[in-house]
């Protein structure tokens, strides 16, 4: 099994939505198993109505989440850790610095990935090609890289943040299928 963990600050939008997302793009019986952490998540908090109402318009399923605080084993059991914003891959590699080249934002990664020319060799083949093109990649200003949090906000940009969200992760589970050879096909519901 290859766990991604998602990571952002308190767990209760934008990596429920990757995580959750994520699995509804998966074809049936996928061996990727989505996960998600925030650097300041209370312990089994429930998932917020509104995260759990946009999260079910998109077709993804929230029953049985509740949050977690990201931890060293979290990075470490992760063959790929991606923050939603900069700061979270950051603590992700403070947390598990032996886990650099497994750690990136988001948008980094499928940027990188992008770049790598897909899944050729397996997914950790992949992982490792965008860490490699990490240090020649042309840099990007850094509100690139993040997502940015909707926490507070009115419904209509918890809805755009998942939505974007849902474009990438779907772009993310056709890598997936591409890279495991598994799959000919994923679920991609763009809206």
């Amino acid at each position: 099994m290859t766990r991604i963990l998602f990571v952002c600050t308190g767990n209760v939008h934008r990596s429920v939505f990757a995580e959750r997302l994520l699995a509804a793009r998966l074809p049936p019986g996928s061996s990727l198993r989505p996960e998600s952490a925030g650097t300041e998540a209370w312990h089994r908090s429930p998932m917020e109505d509104a995260t759990s109402a946009v999260l079910k318009e998109l077709g993804g399923d929230g029953s049985g989440f509740v949050s977690r605080p990201l931890t060293d084993q979290l990075v470490a059991s992760a063959t790929l850790v991606l923050g939603l914003a900069r700061e979270h891959r950051e603590a992700a590699v403070r947390l598990a610095p032996w886990a650099m080249r497994r750690c990136f934002t988001l948008r980094e990664f499928m940027r990188l990935a992008d770049e790598s020319g897909g899944g050729v060799g397996g997914f950790q083949a992949l992982v490792a090609a965008a860490a490699a093109r990490r240090g020649t990649a042309a840099p990007v200003p850094p509100d690139e890289d993040d997502v940015p949090d909707p926490w507070g906000r009115p419904r209509h940009e918890l809805y755009e943040c998942a939505r974007e969200i849902d474009g990438t992760v779907s772009r993310l589970a056709r890598l997936w299928v591409m890279s495991d050879g598994g799959a000919s096909s994923v679920g991609d519901k763009t809206v």
